[in-house]
């Protein structure tokens, strides 16, 4: 992509309106825009990283052991559904609209209301389960204070996925399974790690009125609205709504705890057969009885996820993208204006095209070189190549990743193995 077609403006200046860092930079450097308190445009930029963000939870979903198969539901539902379910009159954030007529509608802020009575066409045996259907969708909350940027919106793309079994047995199995799924998405976006301060944890929150306890996934910043207390013991994290007075860890019964404001990226909840009766959502088992389907449900907030990226990922300069959600991985820039460094740099930017790297080639010639470096380091790329006359006379070019103080001096021969590995 040549940087001077890219629909984008950047800010060097902080904004007075912004909330956390994550809106912020995300504003600043041109990935967002700003409709109105809680709605967002995802540009060219921001769109690839939800793009990419969206890739590797499909990725997780699709595969064992999640083997979730991908249906799109409407966003529309019908007043009735959300009437079976008790949730028309108590759901507060529920976005209502009205029709032609007297018909009423709800923007879905969530889909048990529409996927309980889809799964009733096509469940009827034991044999059927168990299934997960899993989508990827725009979802409408009517939030009383949209804050923090994309961090909670009122307008979002969600990632949701269902499951439907014959026992809770079935479904306890497959809830563990799907703790795992979702560590390693948020691995693979760059906020998770092993060890001793994992960036994210599972977090023990209420299970409401489906089980004792729900399992949030809640990533450390100051922006956080949520307060988790993380075991100092066995490191098992709490939300505070449930820790209680006494503070006493569930899991090893520890007592000392450290207090960190979080921002919950994923939540996991056992449904039981809270909606699987509204909709008379039943099997036929091997003995011939009707059993109500036992439903679990796993949802991940996109545009939150790629907020929550920014938070742990940036610096005094700018944003740190993480790999695998970058927008690109290389920012190729040239510093000097002679047919030797522009034949170069365009033989460099056609070989990684050709090999499907994504990049970005700062062709402006209406920006300085500190300028140019100054924005490179805003958007945050991963890695950034810079061509000059000083670095041809060796053949070489200047190689720098972004978040690392020092650059380095690769051989033009050398350089597509180190962005290939």
């Amino acid at each position: 992509m040549l940087q001077s077609k890219l629909f984008y403006k950047t800010n060097k200046n902080k904004s007075s309106e912004t909330e956390s860092v994550s809106h912020d930079l995300l504003v600043r450097a041109g990935f967002v825009d700003q409709l109105m308190a809680g709605v967002y445009t995802f540009l060219p930029l921001g769109y690839k990283v939800l793009k990419n963000i969206e890739k590797i939870i499909r990725e997780n979903m699709e595969r064992s052991p999640a083997n979730g198969q991908e249906v799109l539901m409407p966003v529309l539902q019908p007043k009735e559904n959300w009437q079976k379910t008790g949730r028309w009159e108590t759901l507060d954030i529920l976005f209502k609209i009205k029709g032609n007529g007297d018909k009423e509608y709800a923007m879905g802020p969530t889909h048990e209301e529409v996927v309980s009575p889809l799964a009733k066409k096509n469940i009827f045996s034991y044999k059927d389960l168990p299934i997960s259907l899993f989508q990827i969708q725009t979802k409408f909350r009517d939030e009383l204070r949209a804050k923090s940027g994309i961090l909670r919106t009122r307008e979002f793309s969600m990632k949701d996925l269902y499951s439907f079994h014959a026992t809770q047995e079935d479904l306890d199995k497959y809830y563990e399974k799907m703790l795992k799924v979702y560590f390693n998405i948020f691995k693979e976006c760059g906020i998770y790690k092993t060890g001793k301060n994992p960036i994210t944890y599972r977090t023990l929150s209420s299970g409401g009125s489906f089980s004792k306890y729900s399992d949030e996934f809640q990533t450390i910043t100051e922006a956080g609205e949520d307060i988790i207390y993380i075991c100092k013991k066995c490191q098992t994290a709490i939300n505070k709504e449930i820790i209680g007075g006494n503070k006493e860890c569930p899991n090893c019964k520890g007592v000392e705890f450290e207090e960190k404001k979080a921002v919950e990226v994923g939540n996991i909840f056992k449904l039981g057969t809270k909606y699987s009766l509204p909709f008379d959502l039943k099997f036929k088992d091997k003995d011939g009885s009707e059993k109500p389907v036992v439903m679990g449900c796993f949802g991940i907030g996109l545009s939150r996820l790629m907020g929550a990226i920014v938070e742990t990922s940036h610096d005094e300069k700018g944003i740190v993208w993480p790999k695998a959600v970058a927008p690109f991985l290389v920012h190729l820039i040239p510093v000097e204006d002679n047919k030797k460094i522009k034949a170069t740099t365009e033989e460099i930017y056609q070989e990684l095209k050709k090999n499907n790297i994504q990049v970005l080639y700062d062709d402006r010639q209406n920006k300085s070189v500190g300028e140019k470096f100054a924005e490179a380091d805003l958007i945050g790329i991963p890695y950034r190549i810079v061509i000059s006359e000083k670095t041809l006379k060796i053949n070489s070019v200047e190689v720098k990743e972004r978040g690392k103080n020092s650059a380095k001096l690769v051989k033009i021969s050398q350089l597509f193995k180190i962005i290939y590995a």
